[in-house]
């Protein structure tokens, strides 16, 4: 069950209780929710030879006097007792050119001048514009150890290479914080139900949640891992479209269970199951596309799940056929509340240049929650052109969503959610800082379990690392307890930085932080582009 502060608020005067409001066939059928601690562990790579940002090279001058293990405080240089030689130096672990300013830099302090640090090749070819190198190794360290990543990793405000969106925002911190805040006095905890219309009250403790991943899009471990971390820190993570696995049970009350326009594995049971349920209009990375699954993904597992042909791609349409105007999305909703009666909605949409009129009717239909997804986000199975081409990136969308709901009067009754390239904690920060209560994540969860951003997502055996596949013998390549805890110390890393931001604004809320764009610039209106800290 949700624990005590997750736990729904006590029903408004005359509401039944919610034990009154689930379906008898639920009650029976629950099970009980298996606990998970948040708690930071290391969880290293599962490879022997991590790719790293810099190259230790030992030549042949060396003479084993050991000064090097020494001196580095890392761990880098490995001696193994009882053993002549020198093991290969463990290169990740290795934070380069910012350990020349300390006492401890191995290369100054070889008498033999031996050593020598330079970048590694497969770190220049790692990553793209937004995922840059520095921000897929920077997240890999904090789900290795559950902190922010060590100097070196240029994990700070410009967390990719766009040259646009996010990584041209910034925030105007003062030089001193205005209100000196302890960490445990910041609250980042959002509620997503704000309607006052008696259904459950659901608070979250941090201002994101896991985005819809399917079964079938990915291994029923890397769900798994995603449920169980946000036990953990009492969210959220989303089925994605076609169902959800019987394994998932003991998690149902951390689960968003999706409606899609192919209606693949929805069935009442479904829906009784969860606290809330997201109706999928459109997604960000393929507006009007629809949704896809190729035949190779449609193991029997997942065709059983979906009620489908083994083998046969899958397609949902866009959109619903039974929608064409807010008079027929209420009809959705309102199917919805009657199967459960508990249920909190969310609709999600993509980001048209008319999504502030789409978020309102949302909002008049008696959705809870709007979700609006934007162009960059998605997996590798989402076709470039319509990724880069269709959808309005969502650092404009957030602003003119919010603005739009202020001036309707109703900007404090429903909760503006968005994803679509939210990569970092510096993004989650700065997404609610234009105008969100929160933010939905995927793409990073993929690159804390070990993504490289190959961009194959959408082969059954495409993923090499076991991530986005549907091929027992690649899942089978990953472990559950690992995969949770390397989801667990992401969200706890993400949560000091972003206590650490709130901190240095003077803010005692993560809901306070929400519109405040007075708290931020642009670096192409501020001196002339110059990075500003």
């Amino acid at each position: 069950m949700l624990d005590a502060r997750a736990r729904p608020a006590a029903p408004e005067a005359g509401a039944l209780p919610i034990s009154a409001l689930l379906p008898e066939n639920t009650l029976k059928t629950r099970v009980p929710q298996e606990p998970v601690e948040r708690v930071t562990r290391p969880a290293p790579s599962r490879y022997r030879n991590e790719i790293a940002k810099y190259f230790v090279h030992r030549s042949q001058d060396c003479r084993l006097c050991g000064k090097c293990t020494e001196v580095c405080s890392y761990g880098v240089h490995a001696h193994p007792s009882g053993y002549k030689y020198f093991g290969e130096p463990l290169h990740h672990l290795c934070i380069g050119p910012s350990c020349e300013k300390t006492d401890h830099y191995c290369v100054a302090h070889c008498p033999n001048g031996a050593l020598q640090v330079r970048e590694d090749p497969m770190y220049q070819v790692l990553g793209d514009a937004r995922w840059s190198s520095d921000l897929i190794l920077a997240t890999w360290k904090m789900a290795e150890t559950g902190d922010v990543p060590p100097a070196g990793y240029d994990y700070d405000y410009e967390c990719g290479k766009s040259g646009g969106g996010f990584d041209r925002l910034r925030f105007r911190f003062p030089d001193r914080p205005p209100v000196a805040l302890r960490a445990d006095e910041i609250d980042t905890s959002v509620c997503l139900n704000k309607r006052g219309d008696g259904r459950p009250k659901i608070t979250i403790d941090v201002p994101w949640y896991g985005g819809g991943m399917s079964f079938g899009s990915v291994s029923n471990v890397t769900q798994l891992s995603k449920a169980r971390a946000a036990v953990a820190f009492n969210t959220f993570t989303c089925t994605g479209e076609g169902g959800f696995m019987e394994r998932m049970r003991p998690y149902d009350d951390h689960v968003i269970t999706q409606v899609a326009t192919g209606l693949f594995g929805v069935r009442e049971e479904t829906i009784q199951r969860v606290p809330i349920v997201e109706f999928k209009y459109a997604q960000g990375a393929k507006p009007g596309l629809g949704g896809h699954l190729l035949g190779d993904k449609n193991t029997p597992a997942v065709a059983r799940m979906r009620e489908a042909v083994l083998g046969i791609s899958l397609f949902s349409p866009f959109p619903f056929h039974s929608v064409y105007s807010i008079e027929d999305h209420m009809k959705h909703i309102d199917w919805i509340k009657h199967v459960n009666r508990r249920a909190l909605i969310s609709t999600k949409v993509s980001t048209p240049t008319d999504v502030d009129m789409v978020a309102v009717g949302s909002y008049s239909a008696g959705t809870h929650i709007v979700h609006i997804d934007g162009g960059y986000g998605g997996t590798g199975a989402a076709p470039d052109i319509a990724k880069k081409n269709i959808a309005m990136p969502i650092e404009y969308a957030i602003g003119k969503v919010h603005r739009f709901l202020s001036d309707e009067g109703v900007r404090d009754k429903v909760t503006l959610i968005a994803s679509g390239g939210i990569r970092s904690a510096y993004d989650v920060a700065k997404a609610i800082a234009l105008g969100a209560d929160g933010v939905v994540i995927g793409t990073s969860e993929m690159v804390a379990l070990g993504c490289v951003r190959c961009s194959r997502c959408e082969s059954g055996r495409g993923c090499p690392r076991g991530i986005a596949t549907t091929d027992t013998e690649l899942a089978a390549k990953m472990e559950l307890d690992w995969g949770t805890q390397r989801l667990i110390n992401l969200y706890s890393a993400w949560r000091k930085v972003l206590v650490s931001i709130l901190q240095r604004l003077g803010l005692r809320s993560v809901s306070e932080l929400r519109g405040r764009t007075d708290l931020m610039m642009h670096l192409d209106y501020t001196n002339n582009g110059a990075k500003t800290a």
